[in-house]
Formats: structure tokens, C-alpha cells, sequence
């Protein structure tokens, strides 16, 4: 996923493969209902935004969807056996695999760069389209257009592009990668300038969020869900095992809200399984936490929570509506989640 530099910095790998699934199939991959299969896995904040947007737009029954195990090797997501009924056998019941690396190797034998997800395999090929997750979610807000829910959101409307474009730049720059160049900083000058630059940014969204409901205009839009994803894991993981540790989210009152409107949102707050957030990072981040022991807290039913948001207006999902609820092999369990208290 990324690696060390001379200065003690974190270098995040974005080696992404680079082919673009469109309407028009310029790039050699089509939309076509069932043809596709997205790979996730629920404690990967990059992942969980694919999750997110397709539940939005309503593109379960033409894009599926396969869950990963939250904890892996070095080379690979795996599907683990563990996972029962939803990966029997320990491999995924429609590509058939039980290494996700199988599906890159189908793409290129020699490839040689990271393993990650969100992924979007070709189901009949068995190989990798693409695993850029910046790209993924707006080309299913805006290549997949035909097959979207009646009352689907517009999460990327095009007046407002540039504005949602710069926000989601510096909340990936300071934010989304910035805990993870706080935790995997191999230097203290390298941890402190990125500590330094996420609790700023911080401070800068809560002003901005302060009056506003949301992150561009008065509905949610693709920046909302890039900041929610990192948001969610904030307090069970990077607080602490990232050493973002000037205040929890739940003590910094704005983003708080925010962070609690958006959970309990349809589509946001039903997509976080705490229990693979929690296990992936204690477990697989041997360097920072050797001993493999997960943390028992925090107590995630603050989540759910008054907000008292809906003061600021806004309309959650602009014109449109919500979501259905996910579907029983797609709803998180009941003990990973503060909805089933």
C-alpha cells in the first residue's frame, strides 16, 4: 500500500490500473448490467466509499458485490473461510477465488504493484478492470447513469464540480491519506508535520461545516462520502493506534455531528462494519501494533445520537429519495453495529 521514504514519510502506492468502465466503453470495458463484480472489503475506508455510492445510486442488482476478509497477508485480500455462507469454502462463490491477487495475475502475470481494494473484476474473464478508487465511484455517479434507482442522488452535479474537486483534494491530502502518514510516519518530524496538517484540516472543515450542512451545497455529494469513510474509523482506530490523538472525533463538536448526521443517513452509517474496521488494522499493521490485540472499545452507540443537524436545512438527498435497506447478504451483522442495540 505505500512505503517508506529517506525523510521517514509515507508514500502511499497510487499505481492504480487505470482503465475506466464507461457508457461508451472507450477504454474497452462497457457498462453492463451483471458483467462486473466489485471487490471490497468493509474496513477499507477506499473500499467502503465504492460501497457507499453504489448503495446510493441503486446499482445492486447490476453491479454485485464481494466482501473480503478484514485481515489478510502480505500479497493479498483474501476470502476467508470463516466468513461462512457469504465466501463458502474460503473463495469467492462467483470468480472463484480465494486470493483477490488471482484476479490481478489474470489481468497481467507480471504484475508487480499493490493488491487493493475496492477492485472491479470482470466476472467472465476472472480479471482486474480497475483499482482506482477515486475513479470508481464518479464513473458509477456518472457512467452508469442508466442503470441508477429512480430518485438516485446526483453526488457529483456538474455546477458545482471544481468546488466538490478542490474540497476532496485537500481532505485526501490532510485527511484521508493524512492518518495514515501520521501512523506509518517512520520519522517524528514526518509524524508531527503530518499530525500538524490532519488537525488543521480538521479545524478547517469544522468552520466550513459550522453553518453548512454539508460539504458543497445543501445535499450530500461525493466529498461528504470521502470524508465520512476516514470520519467513521476515527475513533476506533486512528486516535489510537494512528497517534491522531489531539482529540477524538466524538470530542470536537461540529464534525461530530456531522459525522453522526451522516451514519445515521441511509447508505452511510448501515455500510460500517466495526468489528473488520477494528480487526484489519490491529491485526494486519503488525509493525505498529505486534501483539495483534484488538481493542475491546470504543462504545460505538454514541453514533446513533441527536445530530440536530436538520437546523442547517439541506435535503439529504437533493431532489431524490433514499435508499432501499441493504439486502440480508449484504447487511452488516447485528454485533458489528450500533443499529441493532
Amino acid at each position: 500500500m505505500g512505503n517508506y521514504v529517506s525523510k521517514g514519510d509515507y508514500d502511499r502506492d497510487t499505481r492504480y490500473l487505470s482503465t475506466r468502465i464507461t457508457a461508451d466503453g472507450r477504454d474497452g470495458w462497457p457498462v453492463e448490467p451483471g458483467r462486473y463484480r466489485l471487490v471490497v472489503s468493509r474496513a477499507c475506508p477506499w473500499a467502503n466509499r465504492s460501497i457507499i455510492v453504489r448503495r446510493l445510486l441503486g446499482l445492486e442488482d447490476v453491479l454485485s458485490m464481494a466482501v473480503a476478509s478484514p485481515t489478510h497477508g502480505e500479497e493479498s485480500w483474501i476470502f476467508d473461510p470463516e466468513d461462512g455462507d457469504l465466501n463458502p469454502g474460503g473463495r469467492d462463490p462467483v470468480l472463484g477465488i480465494h486470493e483477490l491477487r488471482e484476479a490481478y495475475l489474470r489481468r497481467d502475470p507480471d504484475y508487480d504493484k499493490g493488491v487493493t481494494v475496492p477492485a472491479i473484476v470482470d466476472i467472465e474473464t476472472g480479471q482486474v478492470v480497475t483499482n482506482d478508487p477515486h475513479q470508481i465511484t464518479l464513473d458509477l455517479t456518472t457512467e452508469w447513469t442508466e442503470h441508477h434507482r429512480a430518485g438516485a442522488p446526483d453526488l457529483y452535479p456538474e455546477a458545482k464540480r471544481a468546488e466538490i474537486d478542490e474540497v476532496m483534494d485537500v481532505v485526501y491530502r490532510d485527511v484521508n491519506n493524512g492518518v495514515y502518514q501520521a501512523g506509518f510516519a517512520g520519522s517524528q518530524s514526518a509524524y508531527e508535520a503530518a499530525y500538524n496538517a490532519l488537525f488543521a484540516r480538521l479545524d478547517w472543515l469544522s468552520d466550513r461545516l459550522a453553518n453548512q450542512r454539508y460539504l458543497v451545497g445543501d445535499s450530500i455529494t461525493e466529498a461528504d462520502v470521502r470524508l465520512f469513510t476516514t470520519l467513521a474509523r476515527f475513533d476506533a482506530v486512528y486516535h489510537g493506534h494512528f497517534k491522531c490523538n489531539r482529540q477524538k472525533l466524538s470530542e470536537i463538536p461540529v464534525l461530530w455531528a456531522y459525522a453522526r448526521d451522516l451514519f445515521q443517513t441511509p447508505g452511510f452509517g448501515d455500510t460500517i462494519d466495526f468489528d473488520h474496521i477494528k480487526r484489519h488494522y490491529y491485526c494486519v499493521h503488525k509493525d505498529i501494533n505486534p501483539t495483534g490485540i484488538v481493542p475491546v472499545g470504543p462504545d460505538v452507540s454514541g453514533w446513533l445520537t441527536a445530530h440536530d443537524r436538520e437546523i442547517l436545512m439541506g435535503r439529504p438527498f437533493g431532489t431524490g429519495t433514499p435508499p432501499l435497506p441493504p439486502t440480508a447478504d449484504e447487511t452488516v451483522p447485528r454485533e458489528h453495529t450500533p443499529f441493532a442495540a
